[in-house]
């Protein structure tokens, strides 16, 4: 497989001289039904379609629903209509202009009214079809060995969390070696509600001069638009097309939209019920179906398909819920027939590394499909947990995400139709997968008082916990009684999939093989004090940034706030109940010997990928009799 990038070092990647956009002939269409043009070869670079310059056959040009091939000497005709996203899939070996922020130029958007009166300002009309629409592409020999990154929710609701994802995606695209990196996609919630701030997120993402593609979210959508046709349309002027299609080497990669907003009066779900409150739903339209379909009769058999959506096609996190997975993968699922698939989402704010044919209890009711069809990646969230939390060593929230990874992304190394898939941290070396734990009676008993109180005051602030993180006490410190009544090591592998293994060998000894708390075969969600993550949870347990106030700032700057300003001040308090990590579908046990000698230990753990990369971690523990005073022992100075 192609190395995977080292985010470290001096800012490298691939030289994007080609700048420019799509050429646009102005004019009277000769027949106002049709959409003409050329694909050509733009060999002086300058996206304008000269004279000499030759076209380009067999390119697949698209309205958004039928799909042709360029003739020999790169023209098209498509039937046009209003409201639609005139585009080219990129073949393998070229490449399309790219603006000054490094999204590619592949489509025209046709809107001859323009958008209805919204908030953020949507589509302006594009009045009559033009007389031509043309593509330029240039050589652009890739081969078949490259990366891509894969970034979910960045969801920045506010200047202060553009700076975060400065911090962090800015950050490692400015210094990593991206030579090898052919794009960055990013699945969804790219922005949380205010479409304002894209233009600042555009020049943050530019500094790794790579190309970069886009899904919209939930949250990237126009909320006061009326109907679906509408809703994307200040993402489409900000990114381009909400669907499309490209190729790098012997992959072809689709981007879907799967946010239907609002859903109320067409689907049938309680919560998409006209009186209720205007929501959407996880659906892919029946157009873009027509559309992929098209597409992949032009698609050979041998080449890969990543799908890039928002909403996930199935989750472990909702596998319940119908709103928050895709009601019609059944549908799309026939249409990729026997392909080798791999989808890639956003939207749960947690990674889920989930191999084609795992099944979790409530996909079937959901999705119309019950074992994974299809490999599936949840990425993760640029966010973690919503930019929520203590700041870390970078000055960023460490939002510990809700099944217990980091806040992080994917990257996918390609080679051919195959790829390895690998979980990066803006804060830790690529080789540190996982993070280790132990969970003890102690441990259970004051979780079972955290996630009780949860339970009660779930976004309450002003009322003192039970407990908070420093009530738990030494973590890597065990009592005997605690092995007698049962101890086990929890290891949270934050890409793990059920190809996993954990093992852990202590002081040396014989390898103990550790057990994946979910076995993906069909049973629900275990959830609880048994199957939380102590580490996740302690981190998770105590936001001591909750009760800062200062003299100059008073109201205006104590605490600090999330999505729409909800406003987390008062007494310190552990995050909101649905944020806990009190379950995981990438957590392994192994019991801890009850016969363990006091003194100090040494716990080697070893995981193994599906990939047969081995990462290991050894953590130094006390066996004591009693727990000791940790505190400042005053009685030797009265």
């Amino acid at each position: 497989m192609t190395a995977i990038c080292t985010l470290a070092g001096a800012a490298m990647a691939k030289d994007p001289t080609y700048i420019g956009g799509v050429h646009v002939v102005r004019g009277d269409a000769d027949g106002a039904d049709m959409a003409r043009g050329t694909v050509f070869l733009d060999e002086n670079r300058n996206a304008q379609f000269d004279e000499g310059e030759p076209g380009l056959p067999d390119v697949m040009v698209s309205n958004g629903r039928e799909v042709v091939l360029t003739a020999e000497d790169g023209s098209y005709e498509l039937p046009a209509y209003d409201d639609m996203n005139l585009m080219i899939t990129k073949p393998a070996g070229y490449a399309t202009p790219l603006n000054a922020q490094m999204v590619p130029q592949f489509a025209y958007i046709h809107k001859e009214a323009g958008s209805p009166e919204l908030r953020f300002g949507g589509l302006e009309p594009t009045g009559p079809l033009p007389e031509a629409v043309n593509f330029p592409l240039i050589e652009d020999e890739v081969g078949s060995e490259f990366n891509c990154l894969i970034f979910g929710d960045a969801q920045a609701y506010t200047n202060r969390e553009i700076g975060y994802v400065r911090d962090t995606a800015g950050q490692m695209l400015a210094t990593a070696d991206l030579s090898d990196t052919e794009c960055l996609i990013f699945v969804g919630d790219v922005m949380g509600d205010d479409l304002t701030l894209y233009p600042r997120f555009q020049s943050i993402i530019a500094v790794g001069r790579t190309p970069q593609y886009f899904v919209g979210g939930n949250h990237d959508i126009d909320f006061d638009a009326a109907e679906d046709k509408d809703s994307f349309d200040t993402f489409r002027r900000a990114w381009g097309p909400e669907y499309y299609s490209f190729e790098i080497g012997n992959v072809h990669f689709v981007a879907l939209d799967n946010v239907r907003y609002p859903c109320n009066g067409v689907d049938t779900h309680d919560f998409c019920a006209l009186e209720a409150r205007t929501t959407y739903n996880g659906m892919v339209t029946e157009r873009q179906l027509e559309w992929l379909a098209n597409t992949l009769e032009n698609v050979p058999e041998d080449k890969l398909i990543v799908l890039s959506a928002h909403i996930p096609f199935q989750t472990f996190t909702d596998n319940t819920a119908a709103k928050h997975q895709t009601d019609n993968l059944d549908e799309l699922v026939a249409i990729l027939s026997d392909r080798q698939v791999v989808s890639l989402a956003g939207h749960t704010h947690t990674t889920e590394n989930i191999e084609e044919g795992e099944y979790f209890d409530g996909w079937e009711a959901a999705t119309n499909v019950g074992p994974a069809p299809f490999h599936h990646i949840i990425a993760g969230a640029l966010s973690g947990s919503w930019w929520a939390g203590d700041l870390n060593a970078q000055g960023v929230p460490h939002a510990t995400q809700r099944l217990g990874s980091p806040r992080g992304f994917y990257e996918l190394a390609f080679n051919g139709p195959e790829f390895v898939e690998t979980f990066r941290t803006f804060h830790t070396d690529a080789d540190e997968q996982f993070h280790a734990s132990f969970n003890t009676p102690r441990f259970r008993d004051w979780a079972e008082r955290l996630l009780t109180y949860r339970a009660l005051y779930d976004r309450e602030f002003d009322q003192t916990p039970p407990v908070v993180r420093r009530d738990l006490g030494d973590m890597l410190m065990l009592t005997t009684d605690d092995l007698a009544e049962g101890t086990w090591l929890a290891v949270n592998v934050w890409g793990g999939s059920a190809s996993s293994t954990v093992v852990a060998s202590i002081n040396g000894g014989d390898a103990m093989e550790a057990t994946r708390t979910q076995s993906g075969t069909g049973e629900e969600k275990r959830e609880g004090v048994e199957y939380a993550d102590p580490l996740a949870l302690a981190v998770q347990s105590t936001q001591g940034s909750i009760a800062a106030r200062s003299v100059d700032g008073g109201d205006e700057t104590a605490g600090f706030s999330t999505w729409q300003g909800t406003s987390w001040t008062g007494k310190v308090n552990p995050f909101q109940g649905w944020m806990l990590t009190d379950n995981s579908s990438h957590l392994w046990r192994v019991d801890m010997p009850s016969d363990l000698p006091v003194g100090v230990h040494k716990i080697e753990i070893t995981v193994t990928d599906r990939h047969d990369r081995v990462f290991r971690d050894t953590i130094a523990f006390e066996v004591v009799e009693e727990l000791p005073n940790l505190e400042w022992q005053a009685e030797f100075w009265e």
